[in-house]
């Protein structure tokens, strides 16, 4: 740490900011450009740059906003070697301008994270207590829009979403004080005499881009992880589940605190505009194609990503396995399950060839005892998200190399998808 006093010639700048304590962070060959008529070509080459500038307001009568409009006036001068900026100019996380739609967004967010109320851990609750609160008065809404997205039954809905959303806020609001506090760890020789812990600190802004198949789930729960980690964010949830993403971003805005988390509706024109921002993390849930899209864009600065993509769930039967036990778990996990659309629904069984037309038949009945005689009237199947997802599915069982090997079902009904 080291108090520095700022001045520059003419600027007329006394006594409040030479309160400010500002942490330097090394960082030799950064240049920072002055207006200081001694320094040859307006440009110093300095050893350090600001990383922090704690509570200005609280300082002194000077606020950001004055801060950042002396930045422009590249009011600022290194002294001794040390560089001294705003560091909210230099941090300069966006290449946009405010206006711009996504970009207005991202600046508004952005300065609403820096005030650093996302760092206290009453904040933290109070937003993980408006989500269990949203659970509770709006379960009747959650549990109608994941009907009209995905023909999702009640009890499904309940127990696959809205019960897992409860349950992962709760616990954050368990151990949210254990998360935050310091945990000490020992000291090396070259730093005798100290003493050292970890800190957890929030990353930033985050962007969380969220997946159809689960709509509520896939959204909430990214969130929840944020707010904990005393992040501020932007969800985006998926167009292909359109009732789920109108009613998030009617409600956010009622439970949470819309200066801090904000949702964007909207298809791949709002989602590529999202991804040409500066994040500090970027949290995806879908295919491994797109997948590919938000790393690229993610490398351009280097932002964190955590990709959850989908992939094969093989289920492997053996002799030794109870047929009927076994088989009633994998007709739950598939069918029981968004109607199969789950990137951990089994996709197919390997089964020991002397079990294999024994395992088929046992298959025929517990699906017949599961959704009765004609699935397609159950009340306890979901439906396919929509009629794109449905021709594809529709064209697989059309390829000749499966088409032949139908044993059980495969009859169809555009109307209901």
């Amino acid at each position: 740490m080291s108090a520095v006093m700022t001045t520059a010639p003419g600027a007329g700048l006394r006594g409040p900011l030479s309160a400010l304590r500002i942490a330097t962070l090394a960082s030799p060959g950064i240049v920072v450009p002055t207006r200081s008529s001694n320094q040859s070509g307006g440009r110093v080459r300095v050893g350090t740059v600001t990383a922090e500038l704690q509570s200005c307001a609280a300082l002194s009568r000077w606020d950001n906003s004055e801060l950042r409009r002396l930045w422009k006036r590249r009011a600022f001068v290194t002294r001794s070697s040390v560089g001294v900026v705003d560091a909210l100019a230099m941090e300069d996380h966006q290449d946009v301008e405010a206006g711009h739609g996504v970009g207005k967004l991202m600046v508004e967010v952005r300065a609403a994270y820096k005030s650093g109320r996302t760092r206290t851990p009453a904040w933290r609750v109070e937003q993980l207590n408006g989500i269990v609160r949203m659970l509770g008065e709006c379960e009747g809404e959650i549990l109608e829009a994941l009907f009209a997205d995905l023909g999702k039954p009640a009890h499904e809905a309940y127990v696959a979403e809205i019960s897992l959303v409860r349950s992962s806020c709760k616990l954050a609001i368990k151990e949210l004080k254990k998360w935050m506090t310091p945990v000490k760890v020992s000291g090396s020789v070259t730093s005798f005499p100290s003493s050292a812990a970890v800190v957890s600190e929030p990353l930033g802004v985050t962007l969380v881009i969220s997946a159809w198949n689960f709509p509520f789930l896939l959204s909430v729960d990214p969130m929840i992880g944020a707010i904990s980690a005393g992040c501020a964010m932007v969800l985006k949830p998926s167009e292909v589940a359109p009732a789920t993403s109108a009613l998030l971003a009617k409600l956010v805005p009622l439970y949470l605190d819309s200066s801090m988390i904000r949702v964007v509706e909207g298809g791949v024109e709002e989602t590529t505009a999202l991804l040409e921002q500066k994040w500090d993390k970027i949290f995806y849930t879908g295919s491994a194609k797109v997948g590919r899209i938000v790393m690229a864009a993610a490398a351009k600065h280097l932002t964190p990503v955590t990709l959850e993509l989908g992939g094969k769930c093989p289920a492997y039967f053996d002799r030794s396995a109870d047929l009927k036990v076994g088989l009633r778990r994998i007709a739950q996990g598939k069918w029981g399950n968004n109607n199969g659309q789950a990137c951990i629904s089994p996709d197919y069984i390997l089964v020991d060839e002397s079990i294999a037309s024994e395992l088929v038949d046992a298959l025929k009945d517990i699906i017949e005892k599961f959704y009765g005689k004609d699935p397609k009237m159950s009340k306890d199947l979901a439906r396919v998200v929509n009629a794109s997802h449905y021709s594809r599915l529709t064209n697989l069982l059309d390829d000749p190399r499966v088409s032949s090997k139908i044993v059980h079902g495969g009859e169809r009904d555009e109307s209901n998808l």
